[in-house]
């Protein structure tokens, strides 16, 4: 293959890289506005203007540590190169693409781990997969989740201590404003985490074919996923806003303040430590929290379980799309 060519390959799969990041942004809209809208705080428009905005601003406040995880902790640099990285993006957007067409809210960030380790073991077995990496991001499949619930279960009951001798009318008001706040932070947590696994990908692509070394990432790569994730929050994913703001359990601005505020800081905390977290576990289990912390009944517990089923399956079901795209890269790379 000619250097042309090459060329021309590595461009396309930078173009497929940030295809995958717009629609983790349309995937995962609803993880940024279904309780802000769910409430009636804002409308679906300013909702997903509201969200995009603080997806992109993501950039000036967090460290690229998750990205150096995607980038140099699931899979061994030295094993990838084009095919493997074709194969572990349509893996991670077919099953984004189905998850969304039946309105399960999924995780994009381990449909796109699953994708990389299918397309790595179809192509190598077990030899290029990282273990510590891989534990790290599979143990917040439950810590993100758990630690959601439990932060949001904690403040719900914390603000309604704090507001028990207050009438309903005016901590309705309190918090319709308050929530802006939450959704605020809660979409800069879901930037900072989300767009970074892209820019690994791109990173891991680019010391493949030689552009640029495992010390150095691009500043273009930094500010194009940046873009095409707060883009993607800006067309939403619609078919999920109803699953994860009214499905699940009955929000009031006082439990979208307590669920978006206990997500954010799981966000938070997971990008600071370098982990690609899943902000569609975060949040789902923020929401069952606040839920569960005025009374269990008032969770949809059948809902909930349909969706931890999904999150079961998306790194298996991904993995195996990307093994299969991974052969039929070297079919048409």
């Amino acid at each position: 293959m000619d250097l042309g060519t090459v060329s021309l390959t590595l461009v396309l799969l930078v173009l497929l890289a940030l295809a995958f990041d717009f629609m983790n942004g349309f995937h995962d809209a609803a993880n940024s506005i279904a309780t802000v809208v769910s409430t009636g705080v804002l409308k679906p428009w300013q909702a997903v203007i509201w969200a995009a905005f603080f997806n992109v601003i993501a950039i000036f406040f967090f460290h690229l540590s998750v990205a150096a995880t995607v980038g140099k902790g699931i899979i061994d640099p030295g094993f990838v190169d084009n095919q493997l990285i074709f194969g572990a993006l349509v893996g991670a957007i077919s099953w984004n693409l189905i998850t969304w067409y039946y309105g399960i809210p999924s995780s994009s960030s381990h449909a796109l781990i699953g994708g990389m380790i299918g397309a790595a073991m179809a192509k190598a077995g077990t030899a290029p997969l990282m273990a510590k990496g891989i534990i790290k991001t599979a143990s917040f499949i439950f810590v993100s989740p758990l630690l959601g619930m439990l932060l949001g279960s904690l403040l719900m009951v914390a603000v309604s201590w704090l507001c028990f001798r207050q009438t309903p009318k005016r901590v309705d008001k309190w918090f319709r404003r308050l929530q802006l706040l939450s959704s605020a932070a809660y979409s800069l947590g879901h930037g900072g985490n989300d767009a970074q696994k892209t820019m690994g990908i791109i990173w891991l692509l680019l010391i493949a074919g030689g552009v640029t070394t495992k010390d150095h990432l691009p500043a273009w790569v930094v500010v194009s996923c940046f873009v095409a994730i707060g883009a993607g929050t800006m067309f939403g994913g619609w078919r999920i806003v109803k699953t994860m703001g009214q499905r699940i359990t009955k929000l009031r601005p006082v439990g979208g303040f307590a669920a978006e505020t206990g997500g954010a800081i799981t966000l938070f905390l997971a990008t600071f430590l370098g982990i690609p977290v899943s902000t569609t576990h975060t949040i789902t289990g923020a929401i069952i929290g606040v839920g569960a912390a005025q009374r269990t009944s008032a969770v949809r517990w059948g809902v909930a379980g349909n969706i931890v089923i999904a999150w079961i399956i998306t790194i298996p079901a991904s993995a195996g799309i990307a093994a299969l795209a991974w052969w039929l890269g070297g079919l048409v790379l």
